[in-house]
């Protein structure tokens, strides 16, 4: 049976391993029913599934809690552009651009879900831009979260200058770096192909980041690269906390505003293992491989959505829905108007 399922292989994922890593290898239509034996985990990931009433149900499940986020998104982003002194504040700027990132990736992400699950074949430019994009918003979550925590770092160490450093026009600036950071580790790739095989852009086929390896040491870049970006981020979130613990301990500090700062820095740091989960996709799936095919068909599912799915849809959710000057704006755009919004405190926008 193996043998069989060998001389069948195509490229492609199912599901894929995230948004931006279309990385299994998988074949053509076999699931046998009450299977006992294991097999090997690129065995395991090999396995093309029919279009059975359960996949169908699992698919739409997906797709709904996708679209579900996607529009909470993009009301969320409506709502935080509503307002003249949320466009006017870094911290502000700083979520309605992440709330416009994450709409992005979690859009490529649900178009290559679909791709892969009906192994849809595209032309390969196509394919390298949608991973492009996936592949740079994923990167630029945290980076976005390190920006953030620094500008309430500001705002509580260096009141005096919070108005002078954390000015909109300097926040877009900051912008530009996190794009060209989030970038770089999918443009050398894209580069690297054009330069060895640049007819590979107008060929079809299944649509997966693998396919953009062509030299051994472009896997060690990738690692690299998100081992460093993390890194960097979780440097960032420890330094902004334990800065902002100290000053908060200070008698010439206004506390509350420290405390609050303190518990944001400390949800910047949960949205950071939420994307650090993303990591854990692949672990899970060569544990879950010791198990029979079946059982691994069903437990992958439950990791695509546990481990890759909920984490990037709940994160900015989470965050608007804590701030106590957002929310009631939030909830009035998501009510279509039908909810009055109570105005902000004057030192509600900085003190969250």
């Amino acid at each position: 049976m193996c043998m069989m399922l060998v001389a069948e292989a195509h490229v492609t994922s199912d599901p894929p391993e995230n948004g931006n890593q279309l990385l299994a290898v998988t074949l053509t239509e076999v699931l046998m029913e009450n299977m006992s034996a294991t097999f090997s985990l690129l065995q395991m990931q090999q396995v093309r599934l029919k279009m059975t009433d359960e996949r169908i149900l699992k698919v739409s499940l997906v797709v709904v809690t996708y679209s579900i986020f996607i529009y909470l998104n993009c009301v969320m982003l409506v709502a935080v552009r509503s307002k003249a002194a949320f466009r006017e504040t870094s911290r502000y700027i700083l979520f309605a651009h992440m709330l416009f990132n994450d709409v992005l990736h979690l859009v490529t992400s649900m178009v290559l879900y679909l791709f892969s699950i009906f192994y849809m074949e595209i032309i390969q430019a196509l394919c390298s831009f949608l991973t492009l994009i996936s592949a740079t918003t994923f990167t630029n979550e945290p980076l976005n979260l390190a920006v953030m925590s620094l500008e309430r770092y500001v705002a509580v160490c260096f009141p005096l200058r919070h108005g002078e450093l954390s000015t909109p026009e300097k926040t877009f600036y900051a912008l530009v770096v996190i794009w060209v950071l989030g970038v770089v580790n999918v443009l050398t790739d894209i580069f690297t192909v054009l330069v060895l095989e640049p007819s590979f852009f107008l060929l079809s086929g299944l649509c997966s980041r693998e396919q953009l390896m062509k030299k051994s040491w472009q896997r060690d870049k990738v690692l690299t690269f998100n081992v460093l970006y993390f890194t960097l981020v979780a440097m960032v979130l420890l330094f902004t906390y334990v800065s902002i613990t100290l000053e908060a301990r200070s008698a010439s500090t206004d506390r509350t505003s420290a405390q609050k700062a303190m518990r944001t820095v400390m949800l910047h740091a949960v949205q950071l293992c939420l994307s650090l989960m993303t990591f854990l996709y692949n672990l899970f799936e060569v544990l879950l491989s010791s198990l029979p095919l079946d059982v691994f068909v069903q437990l992958r599912f439950v990791n695509y959505v546990v481990v890759l799915l909920l984490p990037r849809c709940l994160s900015p959710l989470i965050y608007g829905l804590r701030d106590q000057s957002f929310r009631p704006v939030f909830m009035y755009h998501f009510t279509c108007g039908s909810r009055s919004v109570k105005p902000a405190g004057p030192s509600g926008l900085v003190a969250e």
